[in-house]
């Protein structure tokens, strides 16, 4: 009898784990250009429809309910119908919404299709981690799905750099119509990423399974023998977070990334408007968004490696207050190379701690309840999304100084990291394995 995880967790990487990889990249990239994209058009909807800033951060909050519903309820669903539809499904309709919100005559369509998108948006992201949880090699997993998510940044970046070269050209709507590429890769994510393993064998699909563990595995041939998952206790799944002494820990996890989506949305919805408030243009206002996710890039695959080897709370605790000191300086400074500087560090510490903090949460939750524990983390994180925009929309209509703004997404930070300063590590599955590794291993 084979353990599907143990041939997992020990291979090395294929042209299977490259393609997997490479398509959920790109889903992830696109998640993050639509983000993104909004936080750079904001000037001209204003501009063209005489919205407030309080509107426009009400829209922006409105498509992070989207967001936090459709990560909620899709991480769910997928858990029960698999992740490879949810993903597809999910992927088509952001990528539909997203177009036609450049069609909108006005606030209200608009916000209604953006809402829309966002449903998809938040129901993509927990499934790609979840299945990039389960078909990574173990010694680098934190690592490769940390990777995926820089597609996020990457998106990120390609929305600030479309907007400032269409934006003055074309006007707004064509930057929206890109968002509709992904339905071009619809053919291709059918065909090249798999479903969940640990889903095929409870559903006694066997001989699926099989075949994607060869392709993991050249030396699994003809029929052999599975081990079944245990089968899953009965109950809601929401409510088997807060069992097995994991209660406390799932509280905190919600918490951090409340916290994270909070600086996340504070800086991609408002910081080119709070970059002009601090005396830049619109020009030099983007590129900062573009040095933040450069800055979350290199987060990510520095501090990634670091978080299989030393532990996540030694890495990302560190992380969380060094973007709090950064928030607290950048309204200080008149230089533009430090003020790059800093805005890569909150990059780092924002975008980047989220994307290692997907692959910590899929990593402390059993297989079964995978994509309900990043779903339901991420819903209530994107709370912190919906109140951001909103909130900080609120400070810049004050006409308050530069530098309070930046406090006060600052303290978001502060938060984070003593939050996940009480997560009982102890008690998540990446201990017991590696516990149970031991054993066997004196045994």
């Amino acid at each position: 009898m084979i353990n599907p995880m143990n041939v997992i967790d020990s291979s090395r990487i294929q042209s299977f784990h490259v393609w997997l990889v490479i398509w959920l990249f790109l889903i992830i990239m696109f998640d993050g250009y639509d983000v993104v994209v909004y936080g750079a058009i904001i000037p001209s909807l204003t501009a063209e429809w005489g919205i407030s800033g309080l509107t426009a951060g009400a829209i922006g909050s409105y498509t992070v309910l989207g967001t936090a519903v459709g990560g909620f309820l899709f991480g769910m669903l997928a858990d029960k119908v698999g992740r490879k539809k949810i993903i597809v499904f999910t992927v088509i309709l952001f990528s539909v919404f997203s177009t036609l919100s450049g069609f909108a005559t006005g606030p209200i369509m608009f916000t209604i299709f953006r809402v829309l998108a966002g449903l998809g948006l938040g129901g993509v992201m927990p499934n790609v981690i979840a299945l990039a949880t389960e078909y990574a090699p173990k010694h680098i997993r934190t690592t490769l799905v940390s990777f995926i998510f820089c597609g996020y940044s990457i998106g990120a970046i390609l929305a600030s750099l479309t907007s400032r070269s269409l934006l003055p050209e074309v006007g707004w709507e064509p930057v929206l119509w890109l968002g509709g590429i992904p339905l071009l890769f619809i053919p291709f994510i059918i065909k090249d990423i798999p479903e969940s393993v640990d889903f095929l064998l409870r559903k006694g699909k066997d001989a699926e399974a099989r075949a994607v563990l060869s392709k993991i595995d050249s030396t699994l041939t003809g029929d052999f023998k599975l081990v079944t998952p245990a089968l899953k206790k009965e109950g809601i799944a929401i409510f088997k977070l807060f069992e097995d002494k994991r209660a406390f820990s799932t509280l905190m996890f919600w918490l951090s990334c409340f916290s994270a989506f909070v600086l996340i949305y504070s800086m991609n919805t408002w910081l080119p408007s709070l970059m002009m408030e601090a005396g830049y243009d619109l020009s030099s206002s983007l590129m900062f968004t573009a040095v933040m996710q450069v800055g979350a890039i290199l987060g990510t695959v520095i501090f990634g490696p670091l978080v299989d080897r030393l532990g996540f709370k030694k890495v990302l605790v560190p992380l969380f207050f060094g973007g709090a000191i950064s928030l607290s300086f950048i309204g200080l400074t008149t230089s533009m190379f430090i003020a790059f500087v800093l805005i890569a560090i909150i990059g780092a510490a924002s975008v980047g701690v989220q994307n290692l903090f997907n692959a910590v949460v899929s990593q402390y939750y059993p297989a079964e309840m995978r994509a309900t524990a990043i779903g339901s983390t991420m819903a209530v994180g994107r709370i912190g999304g919906i109140v951001a925009p909103t909130f900080i929309g609120v400070l810049l209509s004050m006409g308050l100084q530069p530098q309070f703004n930046f406090t006060a997404i600052a303290s978001a930070a502060v938060l984070g990291a003593f939050a996940l300063l009480f997560v009982q590590v102890k008690h998540g599955e990446t201990k017991k394995a590696t516990e149970h590794e031991s054993s066997e291993n004196i045994a």
